[in-house]
């Protein structure tokens, strides 16, 4: 008799935290290794968010909360939905949990029987079809062409729904592409869902904060508010506020899909931390204006590495609208063989063996359920990218 469930069959372990504890233990065993792998911000949280966090240690802060999160941090929570997207949520519609991927499992655990399908855009996070998996649900797959920038287009999603379509996950700024959905492109998909009542829709704006060249951010239940009824929309700190180990995502929808939320949640981790919700709750109320500066490093960073990966022999790296990474494509690396001798079969090799011969760390595309492009993440330093992006480049053109 086999020790695990049949359901972990059904799932793989992150490819993107497999790849970084790889690069890790490659520079502890003496490598010169640059990490381009991990999605995280480089910055520090902010020093006032910091502060909040050691006042609410010092003030005792330190028991068990409601499990949907304080009434302080949903307030918050609310405030930030109407602030930024003229979204109008009662703290009974607001959940906090351990990170936006708890939002997400709690979403789809609650809601989804065997057989339900969720349409899932790739390229597309490697948790999404996991989770859905997981939750008995059947992931849809369904690819979205760097020719129409690695977006959902409105026939696809229309050909893709069935009557057992449950959900549309969608996320943008996307990882791993940067691709972000303007408010005419929600709009042709919300015209597609009206017409599909049984299908919810859950968006993913973990990286809402971050996009570039004048970008509007807009989201589904803001551009279409009779979506909002069937929408949830989740959020988080991780990214904006350089918080990933404070481990807070939120979301607002339904009080009736949040009341369920709820009590899966009860049933497991119950609240997260209740300082970092002292925290998020000054995150989200306090000054805003160092996003400025960090938005602008970031497209610094991002035209810096578009712009040397394409010199690149055999790559093709598009500009991403938002988030911190780019996503090449490696077509013309395919069928080579590497100074080392490795043959370059697919994305997968392509990345494997840069990280044995030049020491940097990238994830492959077919991660992200999308082959023949790897992902860089620009959430770094800019000497560290300049000096990655010469090994990437001194790599492929020692490739024949």
């Amino acid at each position: 008799m086999s020790l695990t469930a049949e359901r972990l069959d059904r799932v793989s372990p992150s490819q993107t935290i497999a790849i970084s504890s790889k690069a890790r233990a490659l520079k502890a065993a003496g490598r010169d290794i640059i990490s381009l792998s991990a999605g995280e911000p480089d910055f520090e949280t902010p020093a006032n968010v910091k502060a909040a966090a050691i006042r609410a240690i010092e003030a005792g802060e330190t028991r068990y909360t409601d499990v949907s999160g304080t009434m302080a941090l949903r307030q918050a929570v609310c405030a930030k939905f109407k602030r930024d997207s003229n979204l109008d949520y009662t703290p009974a519609e607001v959940m906090v949990s351990t990170g936006g991927k708890q939002v997400i499992y709690n979403a789809m655990v609650a809601t989804l029987n065997a057989g339900d399908e969720v349409i899932i855009p790739a390229p597309c996070w490697v948790s999404y079809p996991d989770i859905v998996a997981l939750a008995d649900g059947t992931p849809v797959i369904i690819p979205c062409s760097q020719n129409h920038g690695f977006k959902l287009r409105a026939e696809d999603l229309e050909a893709a729904i069935t009557p057992k379509t449950k959900w549309l996950m969608l996320n943008s700024p996307s990882n791993p592409t940067g691709a972000a959905y303007s408010a005419a492109d929600l709009r042709a998909l919300a015209d597609v869902l009206l017409r599909h009542p049984h299908v919810w829709v859950l968006t993913d704006d973990i990286y809402e904060k971050l996009v570039y060249d004048g970008f509007e951010f807009a989201t589904m239940a803001e551009v279409e508010p009779r979506l909002k009824d069937r929408t949830l929309t989740m959020n988080g700190c991780s990214k904006a506020y350089a918080m990933t180990g404070w481990r807070i995502g939120f979301c607002g929808g339904p009080a009736a899909l949040i009341k369920a939320m709820d009590k899966l949640q009860s049933q497991s981790t119950s609240n997260t931390s209740s300082i970092s919700q002292a925290a998020a709750v000054e995150a989200l109320n306090g000054p805003q204006d160092f996003l400025r500066d960090w938005v602008r490093i970031y497209q610094e960073r991002r035209d810096l590495v578009v712009s040397m990966l394409n010199k690149a022999p055999g790559l093709n790296c598009p500009t991403p609208e938002g988030a911190f990474y780019v996503f090449p494509a490696v077509h013309g690396c395919i069928g080579k063989t590497s100074r080392s001798g490795m043959a370059i079969k697919d994305d997968e090799s392509f990345v494997t063996a840069l990280l044995e011969e030049e020491g940097v760390a990238a994830v492959h595309g077919s991660a992200f359920l999308y082959p023949g492009h790897f992902r860089v993440s620009y959430a770094t330093d800019t000497d560290s990218l300049r000096r990655a992006c010469e090994r990437i480049t001194h790599f492929c053109e020692g490739l024949t």
